[in-house]
């Protein structure tokens, strides 16, 4: 029998959590979309964000950072009357801001992945929890992480978004344990980053 971690309860969380939660990755185009996707599940269950990925994604223009930083009013207002969306201004102001923010690191030759691992000390930590009880809402990692994307004019990154954000990308393994995921080779040796 399949050991998971036992907050994957549905077909889709399980989908989720066995193909894309925990996977190492550098790619800020999905760095970008798993921000904005906190961003939008502050409130909701993560299994309603799921449902709603596919409309985000078309409403977002495929969370292409560039084309999201330059939507216009316009655009926010089509985005907010669409039912297949999320419709809280704040979390769509805020999606659209931080793709700006997305659009300037790059423009200093910087990657918001590797702002993250310079931030965490270039390698991703690896908890080795046994209970969902003992993962915590928040380290001090996500503080430091969280005040200094504040910094570079991120909005919708408090501590508790920004750890799931760290889980989400496999820069924080909580993999429980027994889950059968954590053997998973990118994630038993990931990678080391290195600048």
């Amino acid at each position: 029998m399949i050991t998971r971690c036992p907050w994957a309860t549905s077909p889709l969380l399980i989908e989720y959590h066995d193909t894309e939660w925990g996977r190492f990755t550098l790619d800020d185009r999905v760095h970008f979309e798993h921000l904005c996707l906190e961003g939008f599940q502050a409130g909701l269950s993560w299994e309603t964000v799921l449902k709603k990925r596919e409309n985000l994604r078309r409403l977002f223009a495929g969370f292409d950072r560039e084309k999201v930083a330059a939507f216009g009013e316009d655009t926010i207002a089509r985005i907010l009357e669409d039912t297949g969306g999320i419709r809280n201004r704040a979390k769509v102001r805020s999606a659209v801001n931080n793709a700006a923010r997305f659009v300037t690191l790059h423009r200093q030759g910087k990657t918001f992945s590797g702002l993250l691992l310079d931030l965490l000390g270039s390698s991703p930590i690896d908890h080795r929890y046994r209970e969902l009880s003992q993962i915590p809402a928040f380290t001090e990692e996500s503080v430091v992480v969280s005040k200094a994307l504040k910094k570079h004019g991120f909005t919708f990154v408090g501590p508790t978004i920004i750890y799931a954000h760290l889980q989400a990308m496999g820069l924080v393994n909580d993999h429980l344990v027994d889950c059968f995921v954590r053997n998973d080779s990118m994630l038993s040796n990931p990678p080391v980053y290195g600048g």
